[in-house]
C-alpha cells in the first residue's frame, strides 16, 4: 500500500502488533519520534508512554508500553517493548494497578536512569487514569 509502512510491536511473550501504518508516534527517551514512510534509520531507548500508529486503513490505536526500543527506517518501524497494554483495553483496576507498580518501582529506583523512567512511567499513567 502506498503511503505505508510495516510496523511491529512486539513484547517478550508475543507479537502485539503487525500491520500496514501510515504514521507511528513512539515515546523516545528524549522526546517523542513520528515516523512517516521514508523516515532516515534512527534507534532509540523508549521511555514509559504511549505508541500511538494510524494504520493503513486510518484507524488509530493506542498502546501503552513500558520502556524498550524502537527501530525506524525507510520503510519498517519495529518497538520491542518490556511490556504493552492496549489503552483501549485498559480499565481502571488495570491502570491502578499498573500505577502501584510504576509508583514502587519509582521508590525502589537508585540510579537517575532508573528514576526518570519510573517518574515517566507514573505522569502517563495518572494521564490515562483522568
Amino acid at each position: 500500500m502506498a503511503g505505508t509502512f510495516k510496523f511491529e510491536l512486539v513484547t517478550p511473550e508475543r507479537m502485539v502488533l503487525s500491520q500496514d501504518a501510515s504514521q507511528v508516534v513512539v515515546p523516545g527517551i528524549e522526546g517523542e519520534l513520528t515516523a512517516l514512510p521514508g523516515h532516515a534509520p534512527v534507534i532509540s531507548a523508549l521511555r514509559p508512554g504511549v505508541v500511538a500508529a494510524t494504520l493503513g486503513d486510518a484507524r488509530t490505536i493506542r498502546v501503552f508500553v513500558k520502556g524498550g526500543f524502537a527501530e525506524i527506517d525507510a520503510d519498517r518501524v519495529t518497538v520491542l517493548a518490556e511490556r504493552a497494554l492496549n489503552v483501549e483495553d485498559m480499565d481502571a483496576a488495570t491502570i491502578s494497578r499498573e500505577l502501584q507498580a510504576a509508583e514502587a518501582d519509582l521508590a525502589a529506583a537508585t540510579g537517575d536512569a532508573a528514576k526518570l523512567a519510573a517518574a515517566a512511567a507514573v505522569a502517563q499513567l495518572r494521564t490515562l487514569q483522568r
